[in-house]
């Protein structure tokens, strides 16, 4: 019997200050069995800092290959943005240039190696991708923290971003970047 995906709910209260977004979200997310938390909360901060009008998780989740984990359709149901998290390959990341006017990739990982990555073949348009850092440590501390139902203030602003879990404050970087040095 295959192991079944576990559904997280988040509530999230979203001030993203640099982008002048404030919503309350409440998100349900299911997490693979192969999937860490530590990815969980990257892909749950992709939706977040990316929140705009036709956002959404895959319907497919993570084994769904030809979509990205948060995708953003207009009102028609054409994809608009292609939102990848972690480390995609640049195989990936041609296929989603080319199937939408814009790419954003949201990491944890190094920037060295998510351009080596990057650098694996020719990638269609790959000087519009935009990629945001998240640093690691942020996400190593909140892991512990989530649960089946997490509730969290979210805020950005000038580079940094606040967690507020339980209340207690957790913060760290989260830069943009290009894939093009």
């Amino acid at each position: 019997m295959a192991a079944q995906a576990t559904v997280h709910r988040f509530v999230i209260a979203l001030s993203d200050v640099d982008r002048q977004v404030y919503e309350t979200l409440d998100l349900r997310a299911a997490r693979h069995p192969s999937e860490t938390v530590r990815y969980l909360l990257l892909r749950v901060f992709a939706y977040a800092l990316s929140y705009e009008e036709g956002i959404a998780f895959s319907k497919g989740g993570l084994s769904q290959t030809d979509e990205p984990p948060v995708l953003v359709r207009d009102a028609t149901g054409v994809l608009r943005v292609w939102i990848d998290v972690g480390l995609p390959s640049a195989e990936r990341l041609h296929k989603a240039s080319k199937a939408t006017g814009r790419v954003v990739v949201f990491t944890q990982d190094d920037l060295a190696r998510v351009r080596r990555e990057a650098g694996a073949r020719a990638i269609h348009k790959v000087e519009a991708i935009d990629v945001w850092h998240i640093d690691p440590k942020l996400l190593e501390t909140l892991e512990p923290k989530v649960d089946r139902h997490t509730t969290m203030d979210v805020l950005r602003s000038d580079g940094l971003l606040y967690v507020t879990i339980g209340g207690t404050t957790y913060d760290g970087p989260v830069t943009q970047h290009s894939l093009v040095e």
